[in-house]
C-alpha cells in the first residue's frame, strides 16, 4: 500500500515537473540581447541626464520621460518573457 503511494507520488511528480515550460536557447538569446538593449538605453539616458543644460524643471520632464520609456521596454519585454514561458 505505502509502495503504491509512493510510486503515484513520484509519477505525479514527474508530470508536473514535465509540465513545467522552459525558454527555448533561442528565446533566452533574445531575452538576454533584450536585456543588454535595455541597459545601453539606460547608461546613454543617464549620460544625457548628466549633462542636461536646460533648466532644473527641463531636466526633470526629461528625466521622467527616460524612466517612463525604460519601464515600459521592461515592462514589455518581461511580457514576452512570460509569454514564451508559458507557450511551451
Amino acid at each position: 500500500m505505502k509502495l503504491s503511494k509512493l510510486i503515484l507520488i513520484a509519477a505525479l511528480s514527474t508530470a508536473f515537473v514535465s509540465a513545467y515550460a522552459l525558454e527555448t536557447e533561442d528565446e533566452k538569446k533574445e531575452a538576454t540581447k533584450k536585456e543588454l538593449s535595455r541597459d545601453t538605453d539606460k547608461a546613454v539616458n543617464r549620460v544625457k541626464e548628466a549633462v542636461c543644460m536646460d533648466t532644473d524643471t527641463e531636466c526633470l520632464k526629461e528625466k521622467a520621460k527616460h524612466r517612463l520609456e525604460e519601464t515600459t521596454d521592461a515592462v514589455k519585454d518581461k511580457a514576452g518573457e512570460v509569454k514564451n514561458k508559458v507557450d511551451e
